[in-house]
């Protein structure tokens, strides 16, 4: 008996120390996190407790040289629900399906999703927002937010791209400056109970957004609108495809417009065009999409014709293997080869000097110059001037040039090379070679971003380009000037000219491929004055119906635009102007 009692008494004993042994564990882990774990507790409590939402921060605003703002913001809300608040599910389905538009289903499947928040719809008028938050519904939440908006709708609308529910840029500058442009977002911090339900009183805390810079850009409204104007009406009366016009200052590679027509709705960009034939399916509507957004000036390429006869002008002018007096003879072809390569004036032009062949735009001539050059000199002059990288253009989506590599590039590859044919180039970048060729002799970056200003305007960054390196010299570009000068005084540029102003310029028209469609793009390339050229203009007219000489139907464009914008820049007519006096130089 006293055995049992002795066993009886060990196991008690036994528990009691398991027991002590164990409140001791608890005790000291109860003490450790009281005391050493206690502030990472409190704040995983308080998280709890917590309910967040995000302010977003107002988009900087794109304002054009002038100080016209062309993008801007306006105030929406976004509407949202919090499932552990709501009093009445039923009373809050049927009124925000009524007044935000949207299916019953669709925001009973939001209400009853037990989540912290679900958005019901974004981008909600102002108007509406204010009318649902006024009705006090338990569980709905109303902030307000910013939604992107165009002033001006479709113009420069490839330029300026747009942005998405997000408020992210997707396209153009929107997207090349979303760095400066976004701004940083707030946020509201409320306190709930244990059920979710927010703490009447409670303290709120705020963290308020940062808007975004304001982009300052080159780009003149006033310009853009003359271009857009000019390629509608020309587009209209030829029936063409698609017409771009680009407008640039030559001396710093501002550009002053791009447009490209038809321009699509920037204040609702994902709407196909009235007339297009439903998609068949996602692919198809994000493909016509894509090809409405697509900015032809910069993304697209093409053969230039004879707009780059002034690129073979100045490298065989640079290498010393033509002057303006050299005498040529143009039967109205070339035979290189086994080619025989034919002049647009099919009887020929006869015998001629370089600066009437620049004149006539005779292609045997210019044959002759790149033949004279040899593929060596021609490559050397095509990674000179630029010609075989992107021109670093402050917009998404530039393409390259399309050359034939050096290895591969034969007698008949460099005779068609010579007037523009059988490779490609982007607008863009026959714009700022030209340009470089007419101002000096310096390479130009083309660009639109000037400056990126905070919203308190405390904040300044003023944006530079690669400093303008020289290929080639300034007596090459001074006779460069004098001879397109002359293409447009009396040569196939003429109609281009106006009373009292010096314009230089070259006319274009290039068979797209394949040829056996007779599909032309008819271009001119002016610039004026002729003498110190401070505005550049480029035209292409993608398969116009009827006539499609580039001479006969794109320089009177650049004559309408220059008419307009010339004096508008303080560039004056001047009643008695002649190129007699010009001087070359060497």
């Amino acid at each position: 008996m006293n055995e049992n009692r002795t066993r009886h008494r060990s196991r008690i004993t036994g528990m009691f120390l398991i027991l002590a042994v164990a409140a001791a564990v608890l005790s000291g882990r109860l003490a450790y996190l009281m005391v050493f774990r206690s502030e990472y507790y409190s704040e995983k409590a308080e998280d709890l407790h917590q309910r967040e939402r995000t302010i977003k921060a107002a988009r900087g605003e794109i304002i054009d040289r002038n100080g016209q703002v062309i993008a801007t913001n306006r105030t929406v809300c976004t509407v949202s629900v919090i499932h552990s608040q709501i009093q009445d599910p039923e009373e809050v389905i049927a009124v925000l399906s009524r007044e935000l538009g949207v299916a019953e289903e669709t925001v009973r499947a939001r209400v009853e999703k037990r989540s912290s928040r679900e958005i019901v719809k974004t981008n909600v008028d102002k108007t509406v927002g204010d009318a649902i938050r006024n009705m006090g519904l338990a569980g709905v939440k109303v902030d307000e937010d910013y939604k992107r908006y165009y002033p001006w709708d479709s113009l420069a609308s490839r330029v300026l791209g747009f942005t998405g529910g997000d408020n992210q840029g997707i396209i153009g500058l929107e997207v090349e400056y979303e760095e400066y442009l976004k701004g940083t977002a707030g946020k509201i911090l409320t306190m709930t109970d244990a059920a979710g339900i927010e703490i009447e009183n409670a303290a709120e805390d705020r963290i308020e957004p940062v808007a975004g810079n304001d982009l300052y850009i080159s780009l003149d409204v006033n310009i853009q609108k003359y271009a857009e104007q000019a390629a509608s009406q020309v587009m209209e009366k030829k029936g063409a495809k698609q017409v771009s016009i680009l407008v640039m200052d030559p001396r710093n590679g501002e550009i002053l417009a791009m447009a490209s027509v038809p321009e699509f709705h920037l204040n609702d960009p994902f709407s196909l065009p009235e007339g297009t034939e439903t998609p068949a399916d996602e692919k198809e509507e994000q493909d016509l999409l894509n090809r409405m957004w697509r900015n032809p000036c910069v993304s697209d390429t093409y053969e230039p014709g004879s707009t780059f006869k002034i690129i073979t002008a100045a490298a065989g002018l640079e290498e010393g293997v033509v002057d303006l007096d050299d005498h040529f003879n143009c039967p109205g072809f070339r035979i290189v080869e086994d080619r025989k390569i034919r002049c647009h004036k099919t009887g020929g032009h006869g015998s001629e000097t370089f600066l009437q062949g620049m004149m006539n735009s005779c292609n045997p001539v210019l044959i002759d110059v790149g033949q004279r050059l040899g593929v060596e000199n021609y490559y050397k002059y095509f990674q000179q001037f630029g010609l075989m990288g992107k021109t670093g253009i402050d917009l998404p989506g530039e393409a390259s040039t399309i050359m034939h590599q050096k290895e591969k590039m034969g007698a008949v590859e460099l005779a068609t090379v010579s007037f523009g044919q059988s490779f490609q180039i982007t607008p863009v970048q026959l714009a700022a070679t030209v340009s470089s060729i007419i101002n000096g002799g310096t390479r130009i970056t083309p660009h639109f971003g000037i400056r990126a200003v905070s919203a308190d305007g405390s904040r300044i960054r003023e944006f530079e380009y690669p400093e303008g390196e020289r290929i080639l010299s300034e007596e090459t570009s001074a006779t460069m000037r004098y001879i397109l000068e002359q293409v447009v005084a009396e040569g196939s540029g003429k109609n281009a000219a106006i009373a009292g102003y010096r314009i230089g310029g070259k006319t274009a028209t290039s068979e797209k491929l394949p040829r056996s469609l007779k599909k032309y793009i008819s271009s001119f390339i002016g610039f004026a004055p002729a003498d110190d050229p401070q505005v550049l203009a480029l035209i292409t007219i993608d398969e116009p119906e009827g006539i499609y000489y580039g001479g006969t139907i794109a320089a009177p464009v650049v004559a309408d635009v220059f008419k307009n914008i010339l004096p508008y820049l303080g560039i004056q007519a001047e009643e008695e102007e002649t190129v007699s006096s010009f001087r070359i130089y060497g």
